[in-house]
């Protein structure tokens, strides 16, 4: 029986498990994974409520301990454990060594990071009292992350909430249960009081479902889809735990007549097939100046015909398989949507064959496409870009901003009042000038705008606005003896 779960301090069985299979070779079973039941959630919960007050009275030196060798571990075990996850996520092992070794150093930073925990003195308007402020662990934790990094994700929601003094219940996305075990060993292995961490695999509709509905938890971190996260949200009202989520997003790219447009190429085609497409942070919507529309079409096309695509383990691979059957079918339904809206495809869409089965799409460019058609308007996450044409910068601008989401949004352009003003005007989270808009550093703020994202921002120091809570302090004098 495989025991996959770590609850309270130990390694668990579940009540059910998964198979897991490999993208690229369907046939190549990752394993088994167990499943939990209800109760060992409830035990799990239980536990990290008894484990938070004695972490938190460890003091930042050991959390801070904690924290770099767990992340001194990933990075050293970067080509490993990136090899496990590309096999059962399918992105190439380039990106999957990149993510293991990205994953640490979120590890590493909060671990400095728990050493700078200070608090704040302020005078009184009243004589003869101190008044002093300091950030107090928020509790229990739950977490739950997505499949698309299925490390890096994780650990930038892991690291800051133990730095800070939580506990932590992960429940994970059930594509990727290797990759979540692999970090699990890691951590287990470190002197942390037995039910500070526990994983606990399972289906959203049960397990996570019934995660966010706990009064035992007092903050709730989401990465997923905009439907999910309004269900966890109208879940978890009941009991008001904090709430920080990361959804959807289609985010734009701004070509301009001035752009390089060799670089602007490059950029578009990293941003938007890079990862297969599965990125929050995807360019899905090429907005393109009018002057220089059909030449950069011509190379974009170009671009994404020699992008090879193959097995995730493969030398020179560029783009790795769909995560999974149910994917596929919805990217390449994607490609019937865009079609039938009366955009043109100019190349790719199709599923390919290749020596191992799996689930491989050739990636897509759509243009002649309005900003109403659904392609343009709806998430896809899909190596699949629109291309839309814009009169002038104000006009591109306009499109670009006119969208439910706002998470990430590029702009090439050698002008630097044009950027200027991009940087300004433009409704997002993250601005790229002369950037894809994948990529990300891992020690300022992450989040977006609209339907993007809710709570307070992700990484860097803005992150203890989430995983503590302030408490303020005044000190009178004594009664006189």
């Amino acid at each position: 029986m495989r025991t996959d779960l770590y609850i309270a301090g130990r390694w668990q069985g579940g009540a059910g498990a998964i198979e897991n299979r490999n993208p690229s070779d369907i046939s190549d079973l990752v394993g088994s994974f167990a499943q939990a039941s209800a109760a060992q959630l409830d035990e799990a919960l239980a536990a990290a409520r008894r484990a938070q007050p004695a972490w938190w009275a460890a003091g930042i030196q050991k959390r801070h301990d904690v924290l770099m060798a767990i992340g001194t571990e990933l990075m050293a075990r970067a080509e490993e454990i990136g090899r496990l996850l590309s096999r059962e996520e399918g992105k190439p092992l380039a990106e999957g060594r990149g993510e293991v070794y990205r994953a640490g150093q979120f590890f590493t930073w909060f671990a400095a990071e728990a050493l700078r925990t200070q608090g704040d003195l302020a005078e009184s308007v009243r004589p003869g009292i101190e008044i002093d402020t300091r950030r107090e662990p928020v509790g229990v934790v739950a977490i739950i992350s997505p499949w698309n990094f299925p490390v890096a994700t994780p650990a930038w929601k892991i690291a800051p909430a133990l730095a800070y003094g939580n506990a932590v219940v992960w429940k994970p996305a059930n594509l990727t249960p290797a990759s979540a075990v692999a970090l699990t060993e890691i951590i287990a292995r470190q002197d942390i009081p037995p039910g500070l961490f526990n994983l606990v695999t399972g289906p959203g509709r049960s397990v996570g479902q019934r995660l966010v509905e706990s009064p035992e938890v007092d903050a709730i971190t989401f990465t997923g889809s905009v439907p999910v996260g309004r269900g966890i949200a109208a879940a978890a009202i009941a009991h008001m735990p904090k709430l920080q989520m990361e959804m959807g997003s289609k985010n734009p790219m701004l070509i301009m007549d001035d752009a390089d447009l060799d670089l602007a190429v490059a950029h578009a085609a990293n941003a938007a097939f890079g990862g297969t497409g599965q990125k929050c942070t995807a360019a899905s919507r090429l907005i393109v100046h009018r002057a220089v529309h059909d030449a950069f079409v011509e190379r974009l096309v170009k671009a994404a015909r020699g992008l090879k695509v193959g097995h995730a383990l493969e030398e020179g691979t560029q783009i790795g398989p769909v995560v999974c059957a149910e994917q596929l079918a919805q990217n390449l339904d994607y490609v019937r949507i865009g079609r039938e809206e009366g955009a043109e495809l100019l190349c790719g869409g199709e599923r390919l064959e290749r020596p191992t089965e799996g689930y491989f799409m050739s990636p897509a460019v759509f243009a002649g496409t309005r900003n109403d058609m659904r392609i343009n308007r709806e998430e896809m996450f899909a190596p699949i870009t629109c291309v839309l044409r814009a009169d002038s910068y104000d006009e591109a601008l306009a499109i670009a901003n006119d969208s439910a989401f706002g998470l990430t949004a590029g702009i090439m352009t050698r002008s630097l009042a044009r950027a200027s003003h991009f940087r300004a005007h433009m409704r997002a989270g993250c601005v790229m000038v002369n950037l894809p808009t994948a990529g990300t550093d891992y020690h300022v703020p992450f989040g977006g705008r609209g339907a993007s994202s809710y709570g307070p921002r992700e990484q860097g120091r803005y992150a203890a606005e989430f995983y503590t809570t302030v408490k303020t302090a005044y000190v009178g004098a004594g009664a006189p003896e």
